[in-house]
């Protein structure tokens, strides 16, 4: 079996009951089929932070049920510390049936959870890992309004287009030694990794926090997501962030400029999943 296997298998076993996401289908040719977790009861009266999630290429598909799988990858350790923490929040988590994600089409989801559920726009959050970082970064390109903030990782982006969203709060996550995504050239092309992509927002003078482990989980490097949805200041910082309002609380601890923490051993968390 390979390594791969053997760590999926594992992270299978140790992942706990995960939170009861509901259907939700964007009407129309090129909709997005999505989930969602509604917390319960739904506060009377008050509308909830949405966070959205994007996932990697590994996990397209028209299921409907592989964005989640594994921990969403890890992402559900932020959906797990708010419920832990009597926040309530709405995780939305749509599915691509490709690689790339479209901007419109993310947009549609949004909207579409808008129009059924309590939804601050204030508070709207855009996370995504692998490519789905670089969906986000795309979609927040496009509608650089829409969002509070951002939470990229292990993505790539063209530099084009960063003055656009050089006002929404980031923080990104990446590995110096990342096996997929180079955390300097990104895929070698116009889309260059995360590294080079938080030097260009600071000369920009974005309000961006940049962690970058040294080491991801051998033998996926790539695959640093389930500790990064952990870090325990990620949650507080995010939440922090209102639409055209940065916080005033300064990057966690080792969420600065040239952090390099060491990844803590095996990724924890719900499971790992494939490094694309």
């Amino acid at each position: 079996m390979p390594i791969l296997a053997v760590l999926l298998a594992v992270a299978g076993a140790r992942a706990g009951a995960a939170p009861a996401f509901l259907y939700g289908q964007v009407h129309g040719v090129r909709g997005l089929p999505y989930r969602i977790y509604v917390p319960k009861p739904l506060p009377a009266g008050v509308r909830l932070p949405l966070a959205v999630f994007l996932h990697g290429s590994d996990q397209a598909g028209s299921d409907n049920e592989q964005q989640i799988a594994y921990g969403a990858n890890g992402a559900l350790e932020l959906l797990d510390n708010a419920i832990a923490a009597h926040i309530p929040l709405l995780f939305a988590a749509p599915q691509s049936p490709t690689g790339t994600w479209h901007p419109r089409q993310v947009m549609a989801v949004i909207r579409a959870v808008e129009a059924r559920w309590p939804v601050d726009p204030d508070r709207i959050y855009l996370t995504g890992l692998s490519s789905g970082a670089s969906g986000a970064w795309a979609t927040a390109k496009a509608y650089p309004r829409a969002f509070a903030a951002l939470v990229p990782m292990t993505g790539a982006t063209t530099l084009a287009g960063l003055s656009r969203i050089a006002q929404v709060p980031e923080w990104v996550f990446a590995a110096a030694d990342d096996n997929d995504t180079g955390v300097v050239t990104g895929y070698g092309g116009a889309m260059v990794g995360s590294r080079t992509v938080v030097a260009a927002l600071r000369r920009l003078h974005a309000p961006v926090c940049y962690t970058e482990y040294r080491h991801g989980p051998w033998p996926a490097t790539h695959v640093i997501w389930p500790e990064a949805y952990d870090d325990p200041g990620l949650l507080r910082w995010l939440l922090a962030q209102r639409r055209g309002r940065p916080s005033p609380l300064p990057c966690p601890a080792g969420a600065d400029a040239g952090a390099r923490r060491p990844a803590a051993g095996p990724a924890r968390g719900r499971g790992l999943q494939s490094p694309f």
